[in-house]
């Protein structure tokens, strides 16, 4: 396996709340890809003592250990059981039940000698090529069915997150993991694999500077941290020319490439 991950926090001044990370089994065969995107909340209690990176990182650790070292779970289970580690490791000071608690959306991947398994929950984005070149890309788009004017009412937001009808990311609740896009893939038909945050996904579904096929292409060629340089270019661009296309000028962005 070859691998290269790259990350690039929205704002310097801020904590990046993005985790990504890759596993290599100690069998030598197959690997792990995990990808977290923290939901940063709008200011005002959340109910947790926490912040958004601590949990990511909490998380993101957790899913890493357990896609590496318990193939005997699914990527499912192993969701849930991650979501549950890292909920008991706050609950005791934290209301754990409030619905801006710290969360993320997940994406994760793992491969043997004969499948590739694949979970997503909430808008990161996951693709999958093929040897012979096509790229096939793994969405949750529940959030995407929700109404602009929604998302910008942060009580309406509030509504329908982690709700039927709405959509889920991984919080303190592990039955969301339930929730989640999974899938298994032949591992024969898939030579390589990309997992993106939003904020590195836009430069295909914020500026449509090309189709997932050719973002793949991207990263094959100019790698991780290129796809990111090339985001962060057309975001300056975009703010010189008013900026109609996005509500910040950065997000964290993170991508991880990988060649199986």
């Amino acid at each position: 396996m070859h691998s290269e991950t790259a990350s690039l926090p929205g704002r310097p001044e801020r904590p990046n709340e993005d985790w990504a990370a890759t596993a290599v089994p100690a069998s030598g065969r197959g690997g792990a890809v995990v990808l977290l995107d923290g939901v940063t909340p709008p200011s005002g209690d959340d109910g947790c003592v926490h912040s958004v990176h601590w949990f990511t990182a909490r998380l993101g650790g957790a899913l890493t250990e357990l896609s590496a070292s318990r193939t005997d779970l699914t990527l499912t289970e192993v969701l849930a059981e991650a979501i549950r580690r890292t909920a008991d490791a706050h609950e005791g000071e934290c209301d754990l039940s409030h619905v801006r608690t710290p969360q993320a959306t997940v994406v994760l991947a793992r491969w043997d000698d004969r499948t590739v398994e694949h979970l997503v929950l909430s808008d990161s984005v996951l693709l999958l090529e093929s040897p012979e070149g096509g790229v096939r890309a793994v969405l949750d788009d529940r959030l995407d069915a929700v109404p602009p004017e929604v998302l910008r009412s942060h009580a309406a937001t509030d509504l329908l997150r982690n709700a039927d009808g709405g959509f889920f990311t991984a919080a303190a609740d592990p039955a969301v993991a339930a929730r989640a896009v999974t899938g298994v893939t032949p591992r024969s038909e898939v030579r390589a694999l990309a997992a993106l945050t939003d904020g590195a996904a836009r430069w295909v579904e914020l500026f449509r500077e090309g189709d997932w096929t050719q973002c793949l292409g991207v990263l094959r060629k100019e790698g991780a941290r290129g796809l990111l340089d090339r985001v962060r270019a057309l975001e300056a661009r975009d703010a010189e020319a008013g900026g109609v296309r996005r509500w910040k000028l950065h997000d964290d962005a993170t991508a991880v490439y990988a060649e199986l």
